[in-house]
């Protein structure tokens, strides 16, 4: 069944024209005009995709993407905002949020297509085999089910940061520069800027304690995820 995109976003010629597109791809669609439906929207179908713009009635954008964070039943759901903001630091706010992504106004079409199939995949299940857990320390991800646990606690990621962990438990040991995991996690038609992966690693920071002192910035590089020692 082709996936299902919720849009938020008030001003209708520009939510016709995402329509327009996304229909074109295949995608099936719901649509809400203002934050408080969106809200209601998202918890009701569960899409497998937000589109949300950052100005809105009644709740904003930074609002809803907060509330959904906040909500385990939709947190995972991944979020592409939609911003006429073009300052560096209300694409942060965004982030720090939750977004996945973002695209500024006014935007390419093809543009935001290739971001929404770009995020569809990372969300995909990982086709490895099924039980190749990964492990580290008493960090465990399960890319079959989606789902990482910090010893007992199950840890509520999202879709960039799950993708965003699995490469660096992958790789481990290695050192990553921002820009191959930009183009690795969110793919080569991404467009942002390597302040994003510095945002996501503080979201795993903060979300896996055991991982804060464990993920190394390496200093005008990139990351790392440090080997464990051995016995």
């Amino acid at each position: 069944m082709a996936s299902c995109i919720a849009i938020i976003e008030d001003e209708r010629d520009i939510h016709q024209l995402l329509a327009h597109y996304l229909e074109r791809e295949g995608y099936r669609l719901a649509h809400a005009y203002d934050g408080e439906t969106g809200l209601a929207l998202v918890k009701r179908i569960r899409p497998d995709l937000v589109l949300l713009d950052l100005m809105l009635p009644a709740v904003d954008g930074l609002e809803v993407c907060r509330r959904i964070r906040s909500d385990p039943q939709v947190s995972g759901i991944p979020i592409l905002m939609l911003t006429a903001k073009a300052a560096e630091t209300d694409k942060v706010v965004g982030l720090e949020l939750g977004a996945d992504d973002y695209v500024t106004k006014p935007f390419s079409p093809r543009e935001l297509v290739a971001r929404v199939k770009a995020l569809l995949r990372r969300t995909a299940r990982y086709p490895g085999a099924p039980g190749a857990l990964l492990r580290h320390g008493s960090v465990t991800l399960d890319p079959e089910r989606h789902e990482v646990r910090e010893g007992d606690r199950v840890v509520e990621l999202t879709a960039k940061e799950f993708a965003l962990l699995e490469y660096l438990m992958r790789n481990a040991g290695r050192v990553l520069s921002r820009d191959a995991l930009l183009n690795h996690v969110w793919g080569y038609d991404y467009f942002g800027t390597t302040r994003t992966v510095d945002v996501h690693v503080n979201h795993l920071r903060k979300k896996i304690p055991s991982l804060a002192q464990a993920i190394v910035t390496v200093k005008q590089v990139g990351y790392k995820l440090q080997e464990e020692a051995g016995p």
